[in-house]
């Protein structure tokens, strides 16, 4: 007998099927604080519905032109770090994705930028 999710919630695809069955993290070097952003031609060629849901939210969630970073999209959408590594690395490998590294020392030395993102985190 096969049960349905509650009214509001709807089945997660596993893991496994979204990565098409890679346990490992990618060569890509993606570390927490990567920021991820998704390709501006994501729609064309993939059609977006017909992605799994998983990646459909992640790509909505990073819309360029600011994106986020790998912590913040395995904290919203409830997942490990290691296993939305392995699951971003599928959508980069597929070109769902762009990434980019972190902000240098210099970059991050602004006290307002600092107490801005601070804020948001305390939101999460």
């Amino acid at each position: 007998m096969t049960t349905e999710p509650p009214p509001g919630r709807r089945r997660r695809t596993r893991l496994y099927a979204l990565t098409d069955g890679r346990t490992a993290a990618s060569h890509h070097g993606l570390t927490m604080d990567t920021v991820i952003t998704a390709a501006a031609d994501t729609d064309h060629g993939h059609g977006q519905g017909s992605l799994p849901t998983e990646w459909q939210e992640i790509l909505t969630m990073c819309a360029p032109p600011t994106g986020r970073a790998v912590a913040e999209v395995a904290a919203r959408m409830g997942m490990r770090l290691t296993p939305m590594v392995v699951l971003l690395g599928e959508l980069l490998e597929r070109g769902l994705i762009r990434h980019r590294p972190p902000l240098d020392a210099s970059e991050t030395s602004n006290v307002h930028l600092l107490m801005k993102i601070k804020d948001n985190l305390a939101r999460l």
